[in-house]
This record gives structure tokens, sequence and C-alpha cells, in this order.
């Protein structure tokens, strides 16, 4: 069912309909290097051939996962052979571009530069990362979306009644129903569509038809082939990193029903739970902070919980964790004061301790001034030493904590107003 032209292409109405710059390029003629990143079974492939095929373009492609350094030479050879001969571009297509290693990606380099290769890579993975800057630097990024439940419903209706190259099924009728739940089991991905409506249809074929000959795809048959499937996660890609984001930013803007749905979504790509309780801990450090300490703790303990209970009781602790966190006061004052400390101890360098803050267990000690002129703070009113001045003396005063007017902190801020007002410093 691969597209023969761009009028089967199916999705990506943003790059491919009428007036859209790629399109008006491929019905040119017009080739140029580019990426295509996007997820599985969005079209990278086919579109790479249609290019090609438009251009009346020699077509070479390899995989990433399986081509090296070798098979690169040899296409070039080709390309070369190509050019002399017949005057043919010649389109080199790499497959998960994003598993070549730097110096691999380097070897296009002089072929793109003098024309002999028209590179087109595909990838799942942000090429920002992935892919080296010189080699982004002479191709273009086109950027794929998932295909939606209506693109993957056509698609099938369309594979069913094509008798030849489709599954040639006009006798069966398809419950618009099925279809759809079909389509979101895919999730986005054309390729799992088209497998599950040929696992649907062997089912129904070697069936018994009923009272009038008809055989239809049912919702159930559809659950049946579609269950077991799992969301796109890629427990180590772009779309691990972008829904721990989603999930840590919807805590931090106080959205619990945005939290559970990121945390959902998550374990239902089958990201290990343990990652997430200790990212969940990191958001109540970072966050929350003293506006509310027992969220640590809470994290901590859903953490504990998870390991204990595994799996699936352990994780409602998980998302109790996530709620509680999202619904608390918020406050990252004292990540702030711990980098703006940091940065002050990378400025200054090793200053001394002052002598008065030096224990003196020795009499040498004593008698070179260790601990001379400490001021003990429980023997003075309410423990606080007024006046008192803690850091290297040759460093300027610093207020690095600084209590957000939310939760506990609040309290913390009066009660530090009140003894720094006795200072006169509040």
């Amino acid at each position: 069912m691969r597209p023969r032209s761009l009028d089967e292409f199916v999705g990506q109405p943003h790059l491919l309909a009428p007036g859209k710059p790629l399109r008006q390029a491929i019905e040119g003629g017009l080739l140029h290097s580019m990426v295509l990143w996007g997820p599985p079974g969005t079209g990278k492939t086919t579109l790479a051939r249609l290019i090609a095929q438009r251009a009346d373009a020699r077509f070479i492609a390899l995989s990433a996962v399986m081509a090296g350094v070798k098979d690169i030479r040899a296409a070039v050879e080709t390309a070369r052979e190509e050019r002399a001969t017949s005057a043919r571009p010649t389109v080199l297509f790499l497959d998960e571009v994003h598993r070549f290693n730097k110096a691999q990606q380097d070897t296009f380099l002089p072929f793109l530069e003098d024309g002999t290769l028209i590179f087109i890579g595909a990838t799942t993975e942000n090429p920002s990362f992935e892919v080296v800057s010189a080699l982004l630097s002479r191709a273009r990024v086109y950027v794929l979306k998932s295909l939606t439940i209506d693109d993957l419903t056509t698609l099938m209706r369309t594979a069913l009644a094509d008798s030849q190259r489709g599954l040639g099924a006009e006798h069966i009728e398809a419950q618009a129903e099925a279809l759809q739940l079909m389509a979101r089991a895919a999730d986005g991905d054309a390729r799992r569509a088209l497998n599950m409506l040929e696992l649907a249809v062997g089912l129904i074929e070697a069936g018994q038809p009923s009272a009038s000959g008809a055989r239809e795809l049912t919702v159930a048959i559809a659950q049946e082939v579609a269950s077991g499937g799992r969301r796109r996660f890629d427990k180590g890609g772009d779309q691990f990193y972008d829904q721990i984001s989603a999930l840590h930013k919807a805590v931090r803007g106080t959205d619990p029903d945005a939290a559970i749905y990121w945390l959902a979504r998550m374990l239902d790509g089958g990201c290990d739970p343990l990652y997430v309780a200790r990212r969940v801990v990191r958001m109540a450090v970072e966050d929350i902070g003293l506006a509310d300490p027992r969220a640590l703790a809470m994290t901590l303990d859903a953490w504990e919980t998870y390991e204990r209970l595994g799996s699936p009781e352990g994780e409602l602790a998980i998302f109790e964790a996530v709620i509680y966190l999202a619904c608390a006061p918020k406050s990252n004052a004292a990540y702030v004061a711990a980098g703006e400390a940091i940065a002050d101890v990378e400025r200054f360098g090793t200053l001394d301790v002052p002598l008065r803050f030096r224990n003196a267990p020795t009499r040498l000690m004593k008698e070179l001034g260790y601990g001379s002129g400490y001021r003990y703070a429980h023997d003075e009113p309410e423990a606080f030493a007024s006046g008192e001045r803690y850091l290297p003396d040759e460093m300027p005063d610093r207020r690095y904590y600084r209590p957000t007017p939310r939760g506990l902190e609040i309290r913390i801020a009066e009660a530090l107003a009140r003894l720094r007002g006795e200072k006169g410093n509040s």
C-alpha cells in the first residue's frame, strides 16, 4: 500500500498540501538534501522514494542499522557512474540516520558539496542532537507528524478495497467504530494500522460467514487484534524526554490533571516506574522545596512503596505523590539559593574561615586565636547572635535564600525578617 504518487500520500498536509514549498519542490523536480524527522509509520521512506521518482533520479536506500562507510563508498561509485553515463542525479536515502556516528556522517559531506549525491536522511530522533551540524547545514529539516485517526481509517478503507496492492476484501464490511479502535491503537503509525487490519481480515476469513453470507469487521475483532499494543514511547529517545518534561512542567504549573495524564502516558508506554519515582523526588526538591517540606518525604515514601509492592499497586503511590506535588505550594528558593552560592564559591575562590568560627582543640590553636570572640547562639536571646556575620570576612554580604510568599515559607520569611530587624537589617 505504499503510495505511488503525492495524491495517494496520506497525511502531512503542512508539507504536502497544494502550494506548500515541499510539494512545489517535488512537483518541480527540484532536488535538495534534507532530513525527514518524525515518528515511525508516517511516510518518511515513501516520501523519499516519491521525491526521487518525480525527479527521475536513481534511488539508493541504506539503513544505518546495517550499513557502514564501505556501503557509502559503493553508493558514491554508483552515483558517479550514473552521472557519467546518463547525467541522472542520485538520491541516497539513509534510514535511521541518527544511528551513524559523527565520523560516518562526515563521510557524506564532500559528496554533497560536489553534487555527487543528494542526501535524504530519515530519523525518529531530534536531528539537533543526533545529526552533525556540518550535515545539518547542508540539508533542510522537514518535520513529519503522527497520522490522525481520520488519516488511518482512510488508509485502512483504501487497503480493504484495493484488490491489487491491498487486501481486496470488498466482501468484508468494516464497522466505523472498529476501524477507529484500530486507528487509535496504531497511535499514528500507518504500518501498525495496516498490520492490524491484515490480522483482522485473516480472522474474519478463517471464520464462518453469517446466514446472509456477509462478513463483518466488528469492534470485538478489532479489540482482539489491537489488544496488548502500547502507545509510542522510546525509553531513550526524544519522546521520553518530552514526556517527562511535560510531567515536570504540569507539576510545576499546579495542574494535577495534566500531571496525572502525562504520568499515565509514560507508564502506559512502558517507562520504568522507578525512573519516574526518582524524577518525582527531584520535583519535590526543585519545585516544592521548603514551601511544603512534607513533599520530599512523601515522594521518598512513594518510591519505597513501589519497591516493596511493585506493579500495579505500587504505581498508585507514585500517582498520589504526583497529585500532592501538583497541588502543593511551589518554591524554588532553595534551588536558586544553592546555585547562587555555588557561583560565589567559584568567583571568590578558597577564602579562609574566620578565626572566631574555628575550633581550638589544642593550646597552640587557642594561642593563634582560634575560636576567640565566637558567640554561642544558644546563649543569646532567641538563640540568635544579633549582629554576628558568618560569611568569610573578605566577602560582601549576601542574601541567597529569599523565601517565597507561599506555604511554610511565609512563616520562614516572617521569622527571618523579625530576627534581621533586630539588627536593623530586615
